[in-house]
């Protein structure tokens, strides 16, 4: 089932919003999540609202999967 054109412009509105604020690996993060959570035909859609390459998108969705730490941050010693 493909994603309704009311999902893009809702993500479209959203991104349009945060990845000003976000450096390059943390909006990948977020297309990716976005994307992900759409499911079969998300990468596609998260691309169209973004405006981003399929391949931005498709990086970031390797990088969620690939279950690596985020840069920078852990948990704090007991």
């Amino acid at each position: 089932m493909p994603i309704s054109a009311e999902v893009v412009e809702s993500l479209r509105a959203k991104f349009d919003t945060m990845l000003p604020h976000l450096d390059e690996r943390s909006a990948r993060l977020l297309l990716a999540a976005e994307a992900r959570s759409l499911g079969h035909g998300g990468i596609a859609a998260v691309a169209r609202a973004s405006g981003a390459a399929r391949s931005r998108v498709q990086q970031g969705v390797a990088e969620l999967e690939a279950g690596t730490r985020p840069l920078g941050r852990g948990p704090r010693p007991l």
